[in-house]
């Protein structure tokens, strides 16, 4: 692993969106008591003039004692690199929103900038199973992302693959539960299956691959809330809600054909890609949480927990 001393910051988290803060949340107590500096990146509009939910991010970040810098993942590759180099340790939290290419942007400026542990935003699905031509460009990019990190030693990487995120089920654009409704559609077939994990347990499960010892280098580390089929999913949705729901499969055939129709839009790629099945969930019985005895929140926890808000 290579060092260049401890001028060096340790850990640089870039985004405090909804996954960035849980990671922040979990790993900043953890960083303390092993003496780790953290760092959070936030757009420079947070700092210079932030929102009313800018403030209180910033205020529970330095709560936490995180040190928080304004920078715009937007920027040239050579300022990002210039920016890589003062740590050790860069965890990718950034999300999408950034734009076609971001992704592989930074990886290439990680990589210039010789950081010794690099994590990047790969908080997803299986790309490596999906590899390209999914129909969903955003995973082409991060199966291309995957590819530089393993063309090169200089620097380390870990992918924590995650699944789709538990609410996202529950979305009513994405359209796969509609509780207000009262719908429900199966992608692909009732038996297709998906991986999913809340955002919290992503957060903390994170955290422990990151401090693991012996250190987890250059490999996928799979974790996972619940693994189910939409069929599966149906029979929790009506058990726990006690309602009948209107249920209906969406075959891979209609889905592509929605996207033909229209291309651009977002939901209607993220219905195709999920629909393939293959690549969207493993098996959580042999996950990092489930080897080592974690325990996350499944769906169905995960539905009585809201129906209760």
């Amino acid at each position: 692993m290579n060092d260049r001393g401890s001028a060096l910051k340790d850990i640089l988290v870039l985004g405090a969106g909804q996954l960035g803060m849980a990671v922040l949340r979990a790993l900043a107590p953890r960083a303390r008591a092993l003496q780790l500096s953290v760092t959070a990146l936030v757009s420079p509009g947070t700092i210079n003039d932030p929102s009313v939910q800018g403030m209180a991010i910033l205020t529970e970040l330095r709560a936490l004692g995180i040190d928080v810098i304004g920078f715009d993942l937007a920027c040239d590759e050579h300022a990002l690199t210039a920016l890589f180099r003062n740590y050790k340790t860069v965890l990718n939290c950034s999300g999408f929103v950034a734009g076609p290419g971001t992704q592989m942007k930074i990886t290439r400026a990680v990589l210039a900038a010789d950081v010794a542990r690099y994590f990047p935003w790969q908080f997803g699905v299986d790309y490596d199973v999906v590899g390209r031509n999914s129909g969903h460009p955003v995973f082409d990019e991060q199966y291309d992302v995957r590819q530089l990190l393993r063309s090169q030693s200089r620097t380390e990487w870990v992918i924590v693959s995650t699944g789709m995120f538990t609410s996202f089920l529950f979305e009513p654009a994405f359209d796969v539960v509609d509780l207000e409704r009262g719908t429900l559609h199966a992608l692909g077939s009732w038996e297709t299956k998906v991986t999913v994990t809340i955002p919290e347990d992503i957060g903390w499960l994170t955290t422990e691959i990151l401090l693991a010892e012996p250190r987890v280098a250059n490999e996928v580390v799979y974790v996972a809330g619940d693994t189910l089929s939409y069929g599966q999913l149906a029979d929790v949705v009506e058990r726990v809600t006690g309602k009948t729901f209107e249920k209906t499969v969406w075959t891979l055939d209609k889905l592509r054909a929605d996207l033909k129709v229209a291309p651009e839009d977002v939901m209607a790629r993220y219905r195709a890609a999920f629909a393939l099945g293959e690549g969207m969930w493993w098996d959580k019985s042999g996950t990092f949480n489930e080897r080592n005895g974690y325990e996350t929140v499944n769906v169905e926890h995960f539905l009585r927990m809201q129906l209760q808000k």
